[in-house]
């Protein structure tokens, strides 16, 4: 990571001079690194690095998916409570840090950019919990090995949304619980899916469509 980052900043350094520490919109107990806008942190972040191409900051930013199921993990702690959590496209670790604040006994959360593991760092650090950050791409391995899967907001792109979904069901056929936290993107399998709740998610006017989005909370649909 820091081959990448250097000369000019390091990741941490990165991530905090393109965002400010803020409460959640839904979760007000979870503070994170948050930019205001997506097109200025991406120029921000594009001029502290002198690289181009570089992947949208979606750690920069409290979705709407991840809001809703860090909310969700929060009302329902017995979800997680005492048990292995992993969260994948972790993002700005926000699921993963509700999860820890829930009581989970461990929580990892994966994620393939370099600055999403430091604003997931430096994010659990700023809320007091321990998050294992991880840079991997784990989606096409027979998954790891844990009793609560959570992911949300992944569901954007054809590819990456199949992979997502394959991984989760391997997952949930070993016995894992898997939770979701989608509004309805294009390539969510609803077919596969239960909803549990649903939640509607304030200020999102610089990220969607829309500045609220009802977005529910899914578990795989029972077998038959």
């Amino acid at each position: 990571m820091g081959a990448m980052l250097e000369p000019l900043k390091t990741a941490e350094d990165i991530v905090r001079a393109s965002t400010r520490l803020r409460l959640v919109a839904l979760v007000p107990e979870i503070r994170l690194h948050q930019a205001s806008e997506p097109i200025s942190a991406w120029q921000r972040t594009e001029r502290a690095t002198g690289r181009t191409g570089l992947d949208p900051p979606f750690w920069a930013f409290a979705w709407a998916g991840g809001q809703a199921l860090a909310r969700y993990l929060l009302d329902h702690p017995e979800t997680v409570k005492d048990r292995q959590v992993i969260d994948i496209a972790s993002g700005s670790g926000l699921v993963a840090i509700a999860a820890a604040e829930a009581g989970a006994a461990t929580v990892t959360a994966y994620d393939i950019d370099p600055l999403a593991i430091a604003a997931i760092t430096l994010n659990a650090a700023a809320n007091g919990v321990a998050v294992r950050a991880v840079r991997a791409d784990i989606l096409d391995t027979d998954g790891a090995r844990t009793d609560v899967m959570l992911v949300a907001d992944a569901f954007y792109e054809r590819e990456l949304a199949g992979r997502v979904t394959r991984f989760l069901e391997r997952g949930h056929a070993r016995g894992a619980d898997v939770l979701v936290g989608d509004f309805g993107r294009a390539y969510l399998p609803r077919d596969r899916l239960a909803p549990l709740a649903a939640y509607e998610v304030p200020g999102l006017s610089a990220l969607e469509d829309s500045d609220v989005k009802r977005t529910t909370i899914w578990a795989p649909l029972a077998a038959g």
